[in-house]
């Protein structure tokens, strides 16, 4: 049995049963099938009416799906009623763009061989889809992860963070509630030896991976030949900052990007370079804000932070954050365990570059300001890395953002707004270590689906 504990008391919210690999055997089998069988193919407006039902479902549930990922992720309750929030606006966006997963002509005639020929390309599901997901949005991943799959018309078995399954299993009773079919979107609670049974398995067409890059890119080392995948990992979330940024605008920013979710956001804000001449400013200032916040219980309507996920994750971000103070950052607020599952938001100043927090994604409540003196230089080390998801740059010089978003190594770069910024219709992914693939609601249905040509001859052509 799985026992899901509270990340914040460690107290036993729910057990369930493991899931073995005759569990997981019979899971492929079934979407297999299901998906060989294309009388069993769901239409596309079926689909449109049950993603609609789902909607209405889930308006009703707002406060008690909100509950139930405070409970188990430990996200403030402010924060996880946003997710849920975000979660039905995604199913929206995906009952909406089933009716753009659309081929087009290709043009003939072109040539002496290619007359009395039409062509159009037409978009078929992908096939299986195994989805493997992270436990800091317990719900609206499995959206990002499931509800795309049914929309492009793929059977999907998701596997949930073992440590936040409740809000997986919830999404699941909701769909089958409003009419998907038990067959078409299998869960299976099961350890990660098994899950990577799953994920290389043959039968699947699509994996769909977020976690750890090591995991994540060791898994498609071993996936089956023709199995395409999105890997979403994390990245170190740089941010520049000119002399002339408002601070009135960056600082509220930066206290929310680096601290929301106690910092476990693959997108978290975490290295601040600050030109040196408001460097002690911002550094200060940020850290006077970041000693504000409420630490404690999600399910209290005041905090604003909650615990990290599991008791070892405090004992990592204690370890990394005093080598960094032992070898030189200077600890401006925190730098303190408050319990065994919380830690206090803390703000170093100018860590070594050698030390783990400048070096690793920390995925904890830590800020790290670099003071920097040519701007050019400060993007070369946020470059440095080889993590590039996400990044950020505030200035008021439109010439300084432009040149300073085409020269960060990122996906996605943000004007004066911080590097957690996203909203599930835009493209989002990581680009080398940090992932592959595009995610965004109907991105992740585009590649759920491929694409067939049809080329007619006729001699009325």
């Amino acid at each position: 049995m799985l026992k899901v504990l509270s990340p914040y008391d460690q107290t036993l919210i729910k057990e369930i049963p493991l899931d073995g690999i005759a569990e997981v055997e019979k899971a492929l089998t079934t979407a297999y099938r299901l998906f060989q069988n294309q009388e069993k193919w769901i239409p596309a407006h079926e689909r449109i009416a049950v993603l609609e039902k789902v909607v209405g479902i889930m308006q009703e549930r707002i406060e008690e799906l909100a509950q139930l990922a405070a409970q188990e992720g430990g996200k403030p309750l402010v924060d996880s009623r946003v997710e849920v929030v975000r979660a039905i606006n995604g199913v929206k966006i995906a009952a909406e763009q089933i009716g753009q997963l659309k081929g087009s002509q290709i043009p003939m005639g072109l040539t002496k061989t290619s007359e009395n020929r039409i062509a159009f390309t037409t978009r078929e599901p992908i096939g299986v889809v195994a989805s493997i997901s992270a436990f800091n949005h317990p719900l609206n991943l499995i959206i990002h992860q499931v509800i795309t799959a049914f929309a492009a018309g793929c059977p999907v078995i998701i596997k949930p963070a073992l440590t936040t399954p409740l809000s997986c299993l919830a999404l699941i009773a909701i769909l089958k509630e409003a009419g998907v079919q038990e067959d078409w979107c299998q869960v299976v609670i099961c350890e990660d030896e098994i899950a990577e049974k799953l994920a290389t398995d043959k039968r699947v067409n699509y994996l769909s991976f977020i976690g750890s890059a090591k995991v994540g890119w060791y898994l498609k080392s071993k996936l089956s030949v023709g199995t395409s995948c999105a890997l979403e990992h994390g990245g170190a979330a740089p941010v520049i900052v000119e002399k002339d940024a408002e601070f009135d605008v960056m600082l509220p920013a930066l206290l929310k990007g680096g601290f929301y979710h106690a910092g476990q956001v693959c997108v978290s804000v975490q290295k601040v370079f600050v030109h040196e001449s408001i460097c002690n400013e911002v550094a200060n200032q940020l850290a006077e804000l970041a000693n504000k916040l409420m630490v404690g219980n999600p399910m209290d309507e005041k905090t604003e932070v909650g615990p990290l996920i599991l008791p070892k994750e405090v004992d990592r971000i204690e370890g990394w954050v005093n080598e960094a103070i032992d070898s030189g950052a200077e600890l401006l607020c925190g730098g303190k365990r408050i319990s065994d599952t919380c830690y206090e938001p803390t703000v170093l100043l100018n860590p070594p570059a050698k030390a783990k927090v400048s070096t690793m994604e920390i995925f904890g409540p830590i800020v790290c300001v670099y003071s920097y003196t040519e701007r050019r230089e400060a993007i070369k080390l946020a470059n440095s890395l080889d993590v590039h998801f996400q990044a950020a740059v505030f200035t008021k010089d439109l010439d300084v953002a432009l040149d300073t978003v085409k020269r960060l190594n990122a996906a996605a770069v943000m004007v004066n707004d911080h590097t957690a910024f996203r909203v599930d219709w835009m493209p989002f992914g990581g680009r080398d270590a940090s992932g592959i693939g595009v995610g965004g609601i109907q991105y992740s249905m585009h590649e759920m689906t491929r694409v067939k040509l049809m080329v007619i001859k006729s001699a009325v052509l």
